[in-house]
């Protein structure tokens, strides 16, 4: 199985702007797709998955952009985190009312 590539977000970016410069050559957007990936030694598939994104990031298509996904993934990290850290106070509460009530009754 082949280590996938990691393109970076200029060769990204270039990629998104051709297809959008481009749309108008060709007679629909997956054949401008398929030419530009071709040319920049991409899937067709994956330089499709980054058009949608810059459509959701830019408005132009309804959706989820890539800020508000990484604001959830850290709002997420906080609530697990948050959740731990109850866990663990509740377990020392509880150890140590419990060693309270053991000391007084030994009294």
């Amino acid at each position: 199985m082949k280590k996938p590539v990691k393109y970076s977000p200029e060769v990204r970016e270039r990629a998104v702007r051709l297809v959008g410069e481009c749309r108008a050559s060709y007679p629909s957007q997956w054949a401008a797709i398929e030419s530009i990936a071709a040319k920049i030694g991409c899937s067709a598939q994956t330089l499709h998955t980054w058009v949608r994104r810059h459509e959701t990031d830019t408005g132009q298509r309804s959706g989820v952009t890539t800020a508000e996904a990484q604001r959830v993934k850290e709002l997420k990290r906080e609530v697990k985190e948050l959740r731990r850290a109850n866990e663990i106070l509740k377990l020392t509460s509880a150890f140590f009312a419990q060693a309270e009530l053991d000391r007084r009754l030994k009294s």
